[in-house]
């Protein structure tokens, strides 16, 4: 048997500055990574479906499980030593994708926060339901009509959850040159011929709920790990100013944006939902989901995160909240892998989120080598190079040959991916470490995973 093996095909870098405020600080960049090997769906543990939260990877399914070899004896020898050193707060689980063989196993049913990790839940559950090709809308609809170059009416920028929508100086800084912009609906707006308008340019956030941040400070602001606050309108990554929200600062822009064109207009201090029968005048689009994942992966964009969950929320559950979005991940999980997480947010943030080892090794051992697993790889950074890894096993055989998502809270930190391994097997990986302090748990986890890269 051909044995998988993951390669880089591309490393894209440009992004800095900003992570998780949970998560490591790192400088990011966005790798584009891609398994080489034909497409292979990998086996269900024995026992089905079922068995993914009550036990362990099963042998593989070609026979019993081949002797242990010296190579397993190395590897088993570093984790345990490690994980030792780190104290019984721990779990682990590396398993053999070529072999289908567990490899290492240390507590791996027992529940823990997963941090930032559980954005593997939230992309998986994106790339699920709406694909990588998905895109989110900004909108400017009127009520009026035009006459000799006047609007006679109301504007209303209508947001659509697109995190990237922003000035395209800030765009080229923070998002790679990726995003949407207030000059591109201006300039759609000027080819309409509208030079002034007597209204004024509302505010739309009506898609989302009002609470500005994540399930760690009771939905109530938190700049420190959101860099900014939620909203379905958003611009320059949720930014605010005295007196306005979110969507407010975001119709100001718009208004200061058609003032530097020619075209007068008043924001409104207050927000409004769009009336019904209003126009559609200009549209400006996201970047594509495939894109979006990767923005949000590689530096641990917690706002990125809680913005899609609540996406997820209004699209396909209740309404667009992080509770209503944490449900239809959830049930993602539950429909397509038989898997059952504790998901309480997209992010991570929330302590009462909880997962297994062995539940993140189903989740990485059930998408390797589907599309949705293709998506996935594409969106973590590489370890030793880019993101919230790019300090984590520098200098040992995992540099540049795994990827992977950290999860950082105080005293929390685990780490979850993919490597290729000396021997060119693939192997995925799931190191949960709680109780030693973030600096001494990333200095073993990089132990760890190089000794996974050096299988």
């Amino acid at each position: 048997m051909i044995a998988a093996v993951v390669v880089i095909a591309a490393v894209i870098m440009g992004r800095s500055g900003h992570t998780s405020g949970r998560d490591a600080r790192f400088d990011a960049g966005a790798p584009v990574l891609a398994p080489t090997a034909p497409a292979h769906t990998s086996s269900t543990p024995s026992g089905g479906a079922a068995a993914h939260t009550t036990t362990a990877p099963g042998p593989s399914a070609q026979g019993s499980r081949p002797a242990v070899s010296t190579a397993e004896v190395h590897l088993q020898s570093a984790l345990g030593r490690a994980l030792r050193l780190a104290g019984p707060g721990t779990g682990a689980l590396v398993y053999d994708l070529s072999t289908h063989t567990e490899l290492f196993a240390l507590q791996p049913l027992v529940r823990r926060p997963p941090a930032s990790v559980e954005k593997l839940w939230t992309t998986t559950a994106l790339l699920l339901r709406l694909g990588p090709t998905a895109t989110m809308h900004t909108d400017v609809l009127g009520t009026g009509t035009l006459g000799g170059g006047i609007w006679h009416g109301n504007l209303y920028l209508r947001g659509g959850g697109d995190p990237t929508f922003g000035d395209p100086t800030f765009n080229r800084v923070w998002n790679q040159g990726y995003g949407s912009t207030a000059a591109g609906l201006v300039s759609q707006l000027a080819a309409r011929g509208i030079h002034r308008v007597t209204g004024h340019v509302f505010a739309d956030e009506s898609l989302f709920d009002r609470k500005r941040g994540g399930l760690l400070t009771d939905q109530l602001p938190d700049i420190p790990d959101l860099g900014g606050q939620l909203s379905a309108l958003t611009y320059d990554h949720g930014t605010t100013v005295k007196h306005y929200s979110p969507a407010t600062f975001a119709a100001r822009e718009l208004a200061l944006t058609m003032h530097d064109s020619g075209i007068a207009v008043r924001a409104a201090r207050t927000d409004a939902t769009t009336p019904p029968g209003a126009g559609l005048l200009a549209t400006v689009s996201s970047p594509p989901l495939s894109v979006m994942t990767r923005l949000m992966d590689v530096p641990s964009d917690d706002l990125f995160a809680e913005l899609f969950t609540k996406q997820l929320g209004a699209r396909f559950g209740s309404g667009g909240s992080i509770a209503a979005g944490a449900r239809v991940i959830a049930q993602a999980m539950a429909d397509t892998y038989g898997l059952h997480p504790r998901i309480r947010d997209g992010s991570g943030l929330s302590r009462t989120d909880g997962s297994s080892p062995l539940e993140i090794i189903d989740l990485l051992r059930e998408v390797w080598h589907t599309p949705v697993g293709r998506e996935l790889v594409d969106s973590l950074p590489t370890v030793g190079v880019s993101g919230t890894v790019a300090g984590i096993g520098l200098k040992t055989p995992a540099s540049g040959r795994c990827v992977a998502k950290t999860g950082t809270l105080t005293d929390v930190s685990n780490l979850a991916g993919y490597c290729s391994a000396r021997g060119h097997q693939a192997l995925a990986f799931a190191l949960f470490v709680d109780g030693p302090t973030n600096e001494i748990a990333l200095a073993l986890e990089s132990r760890m995973v190089g000794a996974i890269a050096a299988y």
